[in-house]
């Protein structure tokens, strides 16, 4: 894995887009050939509720929108989540750049939840954002109503660091709870796993 993280005059980060690849997975810059599996699984009432910036409906407009913001993102990254095996699309994950900090999101396709999809790009990307910057502490939040979010966040080490109001475009102002991980934590869990 390649990238190069800078600070950058707003205070965000700029990470490269390095492919990645999992076990199961590959996450790659998302493009053009995406858009149609992306409007069939973000055109989901259920996903976009979970979520800040999804709107609902989601059709082709709402993802060419996507692509463009994900071309040029400001302090953070995209990647579109892809089956190692088939290519098939199945959501995205990424790191942005918040008034609080870096901060981890994902989402996955109603047809690929419960099978820890999220949990392995999630690792991917709280690795990625430790490795190739000089944050010291990675931000996630979720829902409140989220226990499947809650899970992949304490599977990746974070810490619960309070509650919190986030506005959502679909469900308007919702209830979050905060997550904090640490680079000395991270680093702890790194050499945990392969004892």
């Amino acid at each position: 894995m390649v990238a190069e993280a800078d600070y950058t005059d707003d205070g965000g980060f700029t990470i490269d887009n390095p492919v990645l690849r999992t076990e199961r997975l590959v996450m790659r810059a998302p493009c053009e050939a995406d858009i149609d599996q992306l409007v069939a699984l973000a055109d989901n009432r259920h996903v976009a509720e979970m979520l800040a910036r999804m709107p609902h409906p989601y059709g082709p407009e709402e993802a060419r929108s996507f692509l463009a913001m994900a071309r040029a993102p400001r302090g953070g990254i995209v990647y579109a989540l892809t089956l190692a095996e088939s290519g098939a699309f199945i959501g995205c994950a990424g790191l942005n750049s918040t008034d609080r900090g870096l901060e981890l999101g994902y989402w996955i396709g109603e047809p690929h939840w419960k099978r820890g999809y999220a949990t392995e790009a999630a690792h991917a990307l709280v690795d990625l954002a430790f490795t190739r910057t000089t944050i010291q502490v990675l931000q996630a939040s979720t829902r409140v109503i989220n226990p499947a979010s809650r899970r992949v966040i304490h599977k990746c080490g974070f810490q619960y660091a309070g509650q919190g109001m986030l506005n959502s475009m679909v469900a308007g102002q919702v209830p979050v709870e905060r997550y904090r991980l640490d680079r000395k934590t991270w680093a702890s869990l790194r050499s945990w796993v392969r004892l």
